[in-house]
């Protein structure tokens, strides 16, 4: 989709009513949804983090998104697909404002050149006691993106209709940290499998830009 286009159809994204968990479900297995029911009290003192789901037009002025590939490392999130973002630092005015210093300093967009049009629904993240504000912003230049190397394996453009399309969401068996080897819905976006919080973040995106387009 050409991002003009695109552009004129994100005027009108803020005022439409957050899906939340209508969205966010679908993409978790059912033992997820009891598990929260379960952990309202733990996400009152769980660490905040912001992450940022960014459109671009890419060099054909088409519209992508950016999602990172994280390093392989001893933690819950190792060698997954995600958002660029990361924890609320003492310096952070806000959640907002730590989804796009991280940004930056994960894939090199700088500062100035994103606009956040609106907030989403927030997930909690049991394994890392994590509870996450995703935003949705855009860059109207194309960004010349620079990966952190300590942290990102790898900077993927999704191509915004290559997102959009149904055939792209799988079941896929992964190893989770609450159960080994067990089946769950996710998105094969360039042959990548996102599943789990991201996920549940695309997936509210996805029903949101659906109702725009």
């Amino acid at each position: 989709m050409n991002f003009d286009d695109f552009l004129i159809a994100l005027s009108k994204i803020k005022n439409i009513p957050l899906p939340a968990q209508a969205s966010q479900f679908k993409m978790v297995p059912p033992f997820r949804q009891e598990l929260l029911k379960q952990q309202e009290e733990a996400i009152k003192t769980a660490r905040r983090a912001g992450v940022l789901a960014l459109f671009y037009p890419n060099t054909n002025q088409e519209a992508h998104l950016v999602l990172i590939l994280r390093k392989t490392y001893h933690g819950v999130h190792s060698a997954q697909v995600g958002f660029p973002g990361g924890k609320l630092e003492a310096h952070d005015v806000s959640l907002e404002a730590a989804a796009i210093r991280e940004t930056y300093e994960e894939v090199g967009v700088p500062i100035q050149q994103v606009e956040v049009l609106r907030g989403l629904s927030e997930v909690y993240i049991p394994p890392s006691n994590f509870y996450v504000h995703p935003f949705i912003g855009i860059s109207k230049e194309t960004p010349q993106f620079v990966k952190q190397d300590d942290e990102v394996e790898a900077i993927i453009e999704v191509a915004l209709s290559h997102f959009l399309d149904d055939a792209n969401i799988i079941t896929q068996r992964v190893n989770t940290s609450y159960s080994v080897d067990v089946e769950v819905p996710a998105f094969k976006l360039n042959n990548y499998v996102v599943w789990g919080a991201t996920a549940m973040m695309l997936s509210e995106i996805k029903d949101l830009l659906k109702q725009l387009m």
